[in-house]
């Protein structure tokens, strides 16, 4: 069972609607068996039809992983690099790092020993560091820990910027709403942030960017929501996006790609790894930018 509730943006939308834009994935037809069998509750209330839904109303669905993300366990999952202690994937969008149907339970299946170093969100795709034994997997989540591991992302936002920017802000989790919240100012329980960026090409008559990003701090939905608070929203994110401006780019996903990961001041087993780096070998989105 997957729960979920309605944010402003989304009021007055139809719930086929609402659903197919939070989980691509999805098909309007699942969505639409599922009220026919009242398998979708809307406040703690099972319905059979396609209403509107509203700000504050929360859903209940009773719909299996497979249609709501996709069969993506039995997806090949590229590899990006690998040596006897690590493994980089190129994840896919919609799928998790780890739980069911997710990217550890994948590669589970091909190792002895498996086991991410740090996660990136589900709706973003790219780079991720997995450990192959016990031991690098400390020595490369205190790496994290201690932000010597340098990961570079790739954003196609909505807005012209300044070419280069260091923002630092101020970040709220609400985990009850799995919501984050951006303040420029000092407050009580939020945390400071630090994201950095660079311009790597812009489309004046489109209005979109594409952007180097770099997290100086890890946290969750940093880079989305940061840059949604200084008017850049991430083209396709239904969470801190716009939804007519995802509308309006037809895209359903969004545009954030884990691009590039340097390893610095490793030791011992892992000294080979100093100043390695790994990127995929295209930079994407391009086509959200120059609508190609």
């Amino acid at each position: 069972m997957q729960k979920i509730e309605v944010k402003v943006k989304d009021d007055g939308k139809k719930l086929t609607t609402f659903l197919t834009g939070v989980y691509p994935e999805l098909k309007i037809g699942t969505v639409r068996k599922a009220l026919r069998k009242k398998d979708i509750k809307v406040n703690g209330k099972r319905i059979a039809q396609d209403l509107a839904i509203r700000s504050g109303d929360v859903i209940e669905m009773y719909i299996s992983d497979e249609l709501l993300y996709g069969t993506k366990e039995t997806a090949e999952i590229p590899t990006i690099y690998e040596d006897e202690n690590i493994v980089i994937f190129n994840k896919p969008a919609e799928l998790e790092v780890v739980g069911e149907h997710s990217l550890t339970q994948i590669a589970d299946k091909n190792y002895k020993f498996i086991y991410p170093c740090h996660r990136i969100d589900r709706n973003t795709m790219g780079l991720v560091i997995f450990a192959k034994n016990e031991k690098t997997l400390k020595a490369i989540e205190e790496k994290f820990k201690r932000n010597e591991i340098e990961k570079h992302y790739v954003a196609c936002c909505y807005g012209i910027p300044k070419k280069q920017d260091n923002l630092t802000a101020y970040l709220f989790k609400d985990r009850k709403k799995s919501l984050v919240y951006i303040s420029d100012t000092p407050k009580t329980g939020y945390a400071q942030i630090k994201t950095s960026y660079r311009e790597i090409e812009s489309n004046l008559e489109r209005k979109t960017t594409l952007l180097d990003v770099t997290l100086h701090t890890g946290r969750t939905h940093q880079i989305r929501a940061h840059l949604a608070h200084i008017g850049l929203p991430i083209i396709g994110d239904g969470k801190y996006g716009s939804y007519e401006i995802n509308k309006r780019f037809k895209q359903k996903k969004q545009a954030l790609c884990s691009y590039s990961i340097t390893f610095n001041n490793m030791e011992k087993d892992l000294e080979y790894l100093n100043g390695k780096t790994i990127s995929l070998k295209k930079i994407p989105f391009y086509d959200i930018l120059r609508g190609e």
